[in-house]
């Protein structure tokens, strides 16, 4: 009886087969991105001369900047005040918590320019701020009017907001670290604080860093809502000039390009950042070798 042996593969030399549907869903995309660049270069009403012309107008570049502003405080303090509540909702005094509960629950429900709106409009249900004794003589106050200006109102909106979200993303990061790291830390002597700065939370950071870049980059798209109480963002500044031009759209894609020039930086500086945290936990795969190595083992 004659045995006929297999024919010996190196899988080192396989090539990947080729797939006709993935050629096709390229040639479908390529169609569609010649077809799209094509309606933005021959439609004469993008009007992109007139986008060059206020690309860089200082109106525009002061309202970026306050948009730019708006972003890092709101995203500060709302960082700050989220650290303090996602604590308190893990905290074991239960009065704490259901206050901590109940602010994330509420700011987290109301639409971000529903609360700008009412921020603005507090002096209706307070026309006086004043600090003094509870139920007692007033110390010192002022006029809500001349506290609550577009600027306090749109921080305060956009902090809140921003607090409530944070509070959801750092409280889930710290539970993420298994309860044994805490453990094999207090039999090794740390303290509390040592424990979850050195242990806990550079765990948590690999699950907070993701979604907190995510947050900071609505939180710049969502200063747009601020130009509904006169702010001078981004888009109120576009507004501005078109409301006296009538040259809406291109003015509208002044304010697309500058969107998307910002998001793109905050997105790499995301990866860096996550990068930096993940190391130690991410997997990469081996290089293939060389085909001259591979012929020299032969």
């Amino acid at each position: 009886m004659t045995v006929i042996e297999a024919p010996t593969v190196d899988v080192a030399t396989a090539r990947p087969r080729i797939r006709p549907g993935r050629i096709v869903g390229a040639l479908v995309l390529l169609v569609i991105g010649l077809g799209l660049l094509w309606f933005l270069a021959s439609n004469e009403r993008f009007e992109w001369d007139v986008v060059g012309a206020y690309l860089f107008h200082p109106t525009v570049l002061v309202g970026l900047g306050m948009s730019l502003l708006l972003t890092v405080i709101g995203m500060v303090l709302g960082s700050l005040l989220g650290t303090a509540l996602a604590a308190g909702q893990l905290s074991d005094f239960w009065p704490l918590r259901a206050a901590c509960v109940g602010f994330v629950g509420v700011f987290r429900g109301i639409p971000p320019l529903v609360q700008l709106i009412f921020w603005f409009n507090l002096a209706y249900l307070l026309p006086r701020i004043s600090i003094g004794i509870p139920f007692g003589p007033e110390l010192i106050g002022w006029s809500t009017n001349d506290l609550i200006t577009p600027l306090t109102a749109a921080i305060i909106g956009l902090s809140l907001h921003e607090a409530a979200y944070m509070a959801e993303i750092i409280r889930a990061g710290i539970l993420s670290v298994d309860q044994g790291q805490r453990d094999a830390a207090a039999a090794m002597g740390f303290s509390r604080w040592r424990t979850f700065s050195r242990i806990v939370l550079p765990q948590a950071m690999r699950v907070i860093i993701p979604p907190s870049g995510s947050q900071v980059i609505a939180l710049l798209k969502g200063t747009s809502l601020v130009s509904v109480i006169a702010m001078g963002d981004l888009l109120h500044a576009v507004q501005v000039i078109y409301n006296r031009t009538y040259e809406v759209v291109p003015m509208l894609i002044v304010a697309v390009f500058w969107y998307l020039v910002v998001v793109t930086a905050l997105t790499l500086v995301q990866r860096r950042v996550e990068d930096h945290f993940g190391r130690g936990s991410a997997r990469t795969a081996l290089r293939r070798p060389a085909r001259r190595t591979r012929e020299a083992a032969a």
